[in-house]
């Protein structure tokens, strides 16, 4: 099912503070037009070859039967697990990122272009990171199970007005002319126990970047699978059946939307 509802519960938070991860990164861009504009070169990471991935995530030349086991997005395929529900993102009418949620925590799967002979992930952590920091939040840079990753404390406003921080991991890996950023938010960012099966959706995941010309880090848009259906928002899970997104792959819900991404 493709649709709209109600959040409510941990494992919908967690999925809000994925889809909230965006403007960080938007807001690093501008810190860095700001620092060109006063005449001061931005530091930069050296960007260097994708390192080997010998448990993924994996590029469509690599993965036999890449729809066996996954949901077929177009840009990517994602692993599905029982219990989960699938929500997309999109950018104006683009679906550009879906979010995997299971039970309390939640990850944010999202692919972009990126140079033939060179990784972006470096360069993308440390404008994350700026972004962070100049929002008020704490980040910390460590080598995780999936690589080098950011750990951070991300300002936020509570229900109530009051300010609070949400825990958020920014992961990513370099491929073949793409990079996949995955966003893990709720118990997963901080429970080693609970973030082991996100991580491992992580690295299942297959991208297809297509060998059309594009911008590095131009998003590599996504689709809806052919058999997804929209639902209006509030629709009970007892009405649902019948879907393949409706047993043991969770629902297919339709997630924030971003109303811009650079």
């Amino acid at each position: 099912m493709f649709g709209r509802r109600k959040k409510s519960g941990s494992a919908a938070d967690a999925a809000d503070a994925a889809g909230e991860a965006e403007q960080f990164t938007d807001d690093a861009g501008d810190a860095g037009a700001d620092t060109a504009s006063e005449g001061v070169a931005a530091p930069r990471r050296v960007n260097l070859p994708p390192a080997p991935r010998p448990d993924g995530p994996w590029d469509i030349s690599e993965v036999s039967r890449p729809g066996e086991g996954r949901v077929d997005l177009g840009g990517i395929f994602v692993p599905g697990v029982e219990g989960m529900e699938l929500r997309v993102e999109v950018a104006g009418d683009a679906i550009v990122a879906a979010t995997v949620v299971v039970r309390d925590s939640a990850v944010q799967l999202q692919a972009f272009a990126a140079p033939k002979k060179e990784g972006i992930w470096g360069e993308v952590r440390e404008e994350i990171a700026s972004g962070i920091t100049r929002q008020g939040g704490i980040i910390d840079e460590v080598e995780g199970p999936l690589g080098w990753e950011l750990r951070a404390q991300v300002p936020v406003q509570l229900p109530d007005g009051t300010g609070g921080v949400q825990l958020v991991r920014f992961i990513g890996v370099d491929g073949p002319r793409w990079f996949l950023r995955g966003v893990i938010s709720g118990q997963g960012a901080v429970q080693p126990a609970a973030a082991g099966l996100l991580e491992q959706i992580f690295r299942d995941t297959v991208v297809v970047r297509g060998e059309g010309p594009m911008a590095p880090r131009d998003p590599i848009v996504l689709k809806l699978p052919d058999d997804a259906q929209m639902v209006a928002e509030g629709v009970q899970q007892d009405e649902q059946e019948g879907s393949r997104f409706s047993g043991g792959m969770g629902q297919l819900q339709r997630g924030p939307e971003i109303t811009e991404v650079r």
